[in-house]
């Protein structure tokens, strides 16, 4: 237990601040199958959309996420249709009912609509490019069905990059390609015109480092943490740091106790929003308050002893608020950061879109 498992309720002025807010989670998991659970108050998903209501959650980005397999022609047929199949599921959670309304949001401008409207924003995306296998015509139509992210690479390589995580299961070495792959630089091509950020969440460094050179917009890692604070493959170095915030990307600090603490010699991990916030501070420091954003990963391994679900996240404006973050920081990273990327993404799609035109007119 730490000292942040007896922290008192927040005072009415903060439950104020964070209702008011735009307040987006950057990465959330779905059960799959599905339930079609998520208008019900569930006793077992740290994210529903009563919980998302109650706790003042505006947003969240639901991702389909499928877990690394073969590099097989099979393999990535089974995945790709998976994944269609998942987004479909999360296209669904919009309606009003058990008196919660939710809506799909393609667009950072549709995502701040629905905040204004007291709707519930659903945004999709896709964790893990195995899912397009060899495709890339599969990224239009995850793109038709609302995604707004790839994360390049889950544990374990895939055709496009090498992951922070290899898996010796599946035949990994270290390395397969020493960063992107051929079809993975002319993915993220294709993601560009698309609008879809790339996402460097589980990528190696050398995956991570060339993405930002190859990527025409900035790019987003939608769930990491900081590695000087806690020495975990999964997280950022400085220089990756240094190099995200070089190109205007955002680091979305995530809820998964091994990427915020180090292990301890005795006991168990834990960790709790103090933790999670110092993380935050760390990239403040280094690169500004324009480039750190929140996630959770929950229901997909996130939870914190002070950050369980979606109904606690006033517990992290609070914290903020006391390290003497001010209203519009705290917007930045509750959701206006990573909006931001959204937006470029979009105006990128639309002049790539522009300059094809005009080609094909000439």
């Amino acid at each position: 237990m730490t000292a942040h498992d007896t922290q008192p309720s927040p005072a009415p002025e903060i439950w104020a601040l964070h209702r008011s807010i735009l307040t987006l989670d950057s990465h959330i998991d779905i059960p799959w199958p599905d339930r079609d659970d998520a208008f019900d108050d569930t006793s077992d998903r740290h994210v529903d959309l009563p919980k998302m209501q109650r706790g003042g959650m505006s947003a969240g980005c639901f991702v389909a996420y499928i877990g690394q397999g073969p590099v097989t022609a099979e393999a990535h047929a089974q995945a790709g249709q998976q994944c269609l199949d998942m987004l479909d599921t999360i296209n669904r959670m919009q309606d009003s009912r058990n008196s919660v309304t939710a809506r799909r949001c393609d667009t950072a401008a549709e995502i701040r609509a629905a905040h204004a409207q007291g709707v519930i924003a659903v945004v999709a995306a896709v964790e893990n490019g195995y899912s397009m296998g060899e495709d890339t015509a599969l990224l239009e139509q995850f793109r038709q069905r609302g995604a707004r992210y790839v994360t390049l690479t889950h544990n374990g390589h895939n055709a496009l990059a090498d992951a922070a995580i290899h898996r010796p299961s599946l035949g990994d070495t270290p390395q397969r390609h020493g960063g992107l792959s051929a079809l993975g630089r002319e993915t993220i091509g294709d993601m560009n015109r698309l609008g879809l950020v790339v996402d460097v969440s589980h990528a190696s460094r050398q995956t991570m480092m060339q993405a930002v050179e190859v990527s025409a917009t900035p790019i987003v890692a939608s769930h990491s943490c900081v590695r000087s604070l806690c020495d975990h493959p999964r997280n950022l170095d400085d220089g990756q740091l240094d190099a995200l915030g070089a190109s205007g990307g955002v680091i979305q600090i995530t809820a998964m106790p091994a990427f915020l603490r180090p292990k301890p010699e005795e006991g168990r991990r834990t960790a709790g929003v103090a933790d999670f916030v110092d993380h935050i501070d760390y990239v403040v420091r280094r690169l500004g308050v324009e480039h750190v954003g929140i996630s959770s990963d929950f229901d997909g391994g996130g939870a914190l002893s002070d950050w369980r679900d979606a109904t606690q996240g006033v517990l992290l404006t609070e914290e903020l608020h006391r390290r003497g973050y001010d209203r519009s920081e705290i917007e930045a990273f509750w959701g206006g950061n990573f909006l931001r990327l959204l937006e470029q993404a979009e105006q990128a799609a639309v002049e790539q879109r522009v300059i094809m035109e005009g080609v094909g007119e000439a």
